[in-house]
């Protein structure tokens, strides 16, 4: 069944929500929605005391590793780490106490180009059972297109059936963000949920547009409880007004999920 998944967000060595289409280069222009007067260790270890697995810390450019090492610190094993994640530093990151590592970028050339090689390294350096692919993907007219380098430059992958079933047997989870409505809280990527709850053959988490807690039981329903959902900018947690974390908890406690 649908679950909600936590994250922690870091820029600059800040917890933050951020428009995840204005991440663009250091000069641009970054829209901010919160910056939290946290560092990422309370956020960690609020999961922790609320024993919230799954959740994700991703790093938003450089100046993070501290604070990112401090909160996977804080709930060993419980929460997974992306964000400049390559063959050379991955099994660091594990002993450093993420459960998973995500990677997106590192499995593609600078044209855009997916580079199976890379993948099948990775795999045979950490284990499949340890590896995220982030498929993150944009809007295109024929459905989507992951994107990497903070979800602005296109790729060749596009979201379909076979690379869903072709990229599962290397990864434990998918994580897709919907880049286009990522941070802006005016709804989920409806068609995007009820096509992963569709084909995907493993473990996902969409986040992107969250704005209530009624999107958890849409997802639910439109996925059949295949797909999770990650909650940022609207959740009370990170200065939103749209969602309360404490409803969150109780979604997740349930028991029972028929009626949702």
């Amino acid at each position: 069944m649908t679950q909600f998944r936590p994250c922690i967000d870091l820029h600059a060595g800040q917890v933050k929500q951020i428009v995840g289409g204005s991440l663009e280069h250091p000069t641009a222009t970054l829209q901010t929605n919160h910056v939290s007067s946290h560092p990422a260790s309370y956020f960690a270890e609020r999961y922790f005391t609320d024993q919230l697995g799954g959740g994700h810390v991703i790093q938003l450019g450089p100046g993070n590793t501290a604070a990112a090492r401090t909160a996977l610190a804080a709930y060993p094993q419980g929460l997974q780490i992306g964000g400049g994640i390559q063959l050379q530093n991955a099994a660091d990151w594990l002993t450093a106490g993420a459960s998973h590592v995500i990677v997106t970028s590192y499995l593609f050339d600078a044209e855009g180009h997916f580079l199976v090689d890379r993948l099948e390294k990775l795999v045979s350096e950490i284990g499949k059972d340890k590896l995220i692919i982030d498929l993150s993907c944009r809007r295109n007219e024929n459905g989507w297109t992951v994107a990497m380098n903070r979800w602005q430059k296109p790729t060749e992958l596009s979201i379909t059936p076979e690379t869903l079933h072709s990229l599962a047997q290397s990864c434990d989870e998918f994580l897709i963000h919907a880049a286009d409505v990522e941070g802006k809280c005016q709804g989920i990527d409806t068609e995007l949920v009820a096509y992963l709850g569709t084909h995907c053959p493993i473990v996902c988490t969409y986040a992107g547009g969250a704005r209530s807690i009624e999107d958890l039981a849409t997802v639910e329903r439109l996925s059949q409880g295949r797909v999770d959902l990650s909650i940022g900018s609207a959740l009370d947690l990170f200065g939103g007004t749209q969602i309360a974390y404490a409803d969150c908890l109780k979604w997740n406690r349930r028991t029972d999920h028929s009626h949702a």
